[in-house]
């Protein structure tokens, strides 16, 4: 039999993408909706950890001394602060750095002088082990001279149910749409394979192997995979630029990361789920052919 290079087998599954043109925009179509989808969620939970970080929910509690302390009796609260298990760091912010903190962030503030500044001193508390914390909130609520503990563990448990709860979102919506991702790509190169029904009867009359005859189909997978996968992180892209542009003007006590930050990690993504799905696709559909 004449052999033939990569270039046959790539213009065999162009022309059967060609010849069956509406099912291979379908393909096209379902797949790249469940990757920008997929992009979307992966952002929105990566967009939701950033901000953890910063309100500092995530391992941090905020104690504050009383306002009218000493200094020597605020410093001895934060040697009996440091002396606790499951402390990783204690950071003290006095008043005026507190009151200048505020200042930053709101111009209500700019009229307050040092002598009005009704803020007490505080320590920034990093602990270690998160199911520690209420025995190192217990403990730190019996040190003379602190007057509110805060944890933030049941705001930042809300928050984490709003993570999960979107995680299982992501996760039913993924799989629905895969399936029918998948079922469309089969039935895209079922067509395929009817088309050339003849064509590759013959070609098994004369002794051609699986591999030889299903190449071109696995092929036609993985360049509806590729046209998905590119065209689902333009998309994304250009919607997550939008978001972006809407934070950083309307909505800037919000943190949202750049795209350049993960745009690299969503086009390597992309193109894998894409190309493994194209790839899943095509061999089921070829399977029952090549058992007969």
């Amino acid at each position: 039999m004449k052999r033939y290079n990569i270039f046959y087998f790539i213009g065999q599954a162009l022309a059967g993408l060609w010849r069956n043109g509406v099912m291979s925009v379908a393909s096209i179509a379902v797949l790249m909706s469940c990757l920008v989808v997929i992009g979307g969620f992966t952002l929105l939970v990566m967009t939701i950890d950033v901000n953890l970080e910063q309100f500092g929910l995530v391992n941090e509690i905020v104690v504050f001394c009383d306002q009218y302390a000493t200094e020597e009796e605020i410093v001895q609260v934060g040697d009996q602060i440091r002396k606790l298990d499951n402390i990783e760091s204690v950071v003290r912010v006095t008043k005026a750095e507190g009151l200048a903190q505020m200042k930053e962030e709101n111009d209500v503030y700019d009229n307050v002088t040092e002598d009005s500044n009704p803020l007490p001193d505080k320590y920034v508390i990093t602990f270690i082990d998160t199911e520690k914390v209420p025995n190192l909130t217990y403990q730190l609520n019996l040190i003379e001279g602190i007057t509110k503990v805060n944890d933030r563990l049941e705001l930042a448990a809300k928050i984490e149910n709003v993570k999960s709860a979107v995680m299982l979102v992501f996760v039913w919506f993924l799989a629905i749409l895969a399936v029918v991702s998948v079922f469309i790509i089969i039935n895209t190169i079922k067509l395929s394979v009817f088309a050339r029904r003849n064509e590759i009867s013959i070609m098994r009359y004369v002794g051609a192997t699986g591999w030889f005859i299903s190449l071109p189909f696995v092929i036609e997978g993985i360049i509806i995979g590729l046209f998905a996968s590119i065209s689902a992180y333009f998309i994304e892209w250009y919607i997550y630029s939008y978001i972006e542009t809407m934070f950083t003007t309307d909505l800037q006590m919000i943190s949202i990361m750049q795209f350049s930050e993960v745009s690299n990690m969503l086009l390597v993504g992309f193109l894998v789920i894409g190309v493994i799905t194209g790839v899943i696709g095509s061999s089921i559909s070829l399977s029952k052919y090549l058992r007969q």
